[in-house]
């Protein structure tokens, strides 16, 4: 699916043409009707197709059949971990996508049962729909959608941030937060969808983490702790500017920040409070995303390197430069390690046998991309999600990286989160905090 601008003119629904020809209507080789696929066409003959030609309804068997000898650009894709045996990684084969029939100027996107994306040009985003604007309402030709795809729906909006939201975190206790540039925390009750409590933090949040009962929010200059239980809350100095990502792994709690450093603090348990241990020190611009996974701390920064660290040395073990532009996001899940970034790609990495990262797969994006967030599906399978610059998430089966959807916004969603039953939460610039979920096809 693609934002298409609709000329709200003599090509509007409510102008349609009918055709009654007497004979046969030519028509041409192979061109499928669009208005058909959506169910709406009313010419009776149609100069297009009323079905779809053979070469187009080939089984997802067949196109898979192992015998061909026209196999899909990127079938080999099955992630696994050459160091550690071609079979040892969890992921699934997944779907692949077939080439062969897509139409490269079509614009929108249609899913089938398994998740394969095919293009039609019918199913294109109503412009003025996003902005409030369009006239046509529910007649208009285009899509007045958030979201297309299978397998997921929008369940509510949550409204009451005036300004982007920024986080979003789950601690246990029943309660959503969610963080903003409107300079304050906001406190869901998930049972009934209606803002509990309002923090004031006097600055803008960068960043919010729960771990079990305790929230961490990073705002400018310091990291504000709560323990949602207990009660106790603390403010940890240190940080020199905005605090742009944060993490906690083996008792330390991470924090990147403006001033290009990682500042760590251990957990005391005799005093029940975090102290400063030490600060990670080599990237030269500002620290804007973390992750920890297989005894590593990974960093990505505006100074386009990724670095990994030793979680028990806290020594930087290798600096990654293959990103041309900002690693905005980072996520580790099994075994792999995935960067995204505003050079337009998503990197897969996996550590080799001189327990260095090594590409895997590199996926393009037509627009740089600003979040990850991985979960599984109703059926267990592995969905990644990625937030685009152009106010969109694409939505991915893993490890194949097919399309099966896309949700939509106002403005860029920077702020994603899983949660429990499938749920699934976005916030995006306007200041909206939307809650979706996983539902059986």
């Amino acid at each position: 699916m693609e934002i298409e601008n609709y000329y709200h003119g003599g090509g509007g629904y409510g102008n349609k043409l009918s055709y009654h020809r007497a004979g046969p209507t030519h028509r041409p080789q192979n061109k499928v009707c669009i208005f058909w696929q959506k169910g709406r066409c009313n010419r009776d003959p149609c100069q297009f197709l009323h079905e779809l030609p053979l070469d187009q309804t080939r089984t997802h068997t067949q196109i898979h059949d192992p015998s061909s000898s026209k196999r899909p650009h990127h079938q080999h894709l099955v992630w696994t971990n050459p160091a550690t045996g071609a079979n040892k990684s969890k992921w699934g084969l997944g779907c692949h996508r077939d080439h062969t029939n897509e139409n490269p100027n079509s614009g929108g996107l249609k899913l089938n049962g398994e998740g394969v994306g095919t293009i039609a040009g019918s199913d294109r985003l109503c412009k003025f729909f996003l902005s409030d604007s369009c006239s046509f309402g529910d007649k208009c030709r285009f899509s007045h959608a958030w979201s297309v795809g299978d397998g997921f729906s929008l369940v509510t909006p949550l409204k009451g941030h005036e300004k982007a939201v920024t986080a979003i975190a789950l601690p246990s206790g029943g309660k959503l937060y969610s963080g903003s540039k409107d300079m304050t925390i906001k406190v869901w009750d998930c049972e009934t969808g209606q803002c509990a409590a309002t923090i004031s933090t006097g600055c803008e949040v960068g960043c919010m983490i729960s771990e079990e009962a305790w929230l961490f929010v990073g705002i400018p200059d310091s990291i504000k702790v709560w323990n949602t239980k207990t009660g106790i809350e603390m403010t940890l100095p240190g940080p020199v500017g905005q605090v742009y990502a944060l993490v906690a792994a083996n008792d330390m709690l991470f924090a990147g920040t403006q001033d290009s450093r990682i500042l760590v603090w251990r957990f005391n348990v005799a005093t029940n409070c975090f102290e400063p241990a030490t600060s990670l020190v080599g990237h030269r611009l500002a620290v804007i995303s973390l992750a920890v996974g297989g005894a590593r701390l990974y960093s990505g920064s505006m100074d386009n390197t990724i670095k990994a660290w030793d979680l028990s040395t806290l020594q930087c073990i290798q600096t990654i430069s293959d990103h041309s532009n900002a690693v905005m996001s980072l996520l580790y899940w099994d075994q792999f390690l995935l960067s995204c970034s505003l050079d337009n790609t998503v990197k897969v990495w996996f550590t080799n046998n001189q327990e260095q990262l090594e590409v895997t797969y590199t996926h393009t994006e037509e627009h740089g991309i600003i979040s990850l967030c991985g979960m599984h599906n109703v059926q267990g399978k592995p969905v990644l999600l990625c937030s685009l610059n152009d106010n969109s998430v694409h939505i991915y089966d893993l490890p194949s990286f097919n399309e099966r959807g896309r949700i939509f916004a106002k403005q860029e969603i920077r702020a994603m989160q899983t949660g429990p039953t499938g749920l699934f939460f976005t916030g995006d610039g306007t200041g909206e905090l939307k809650v979706w979920k996983w539902c059986a096809i």
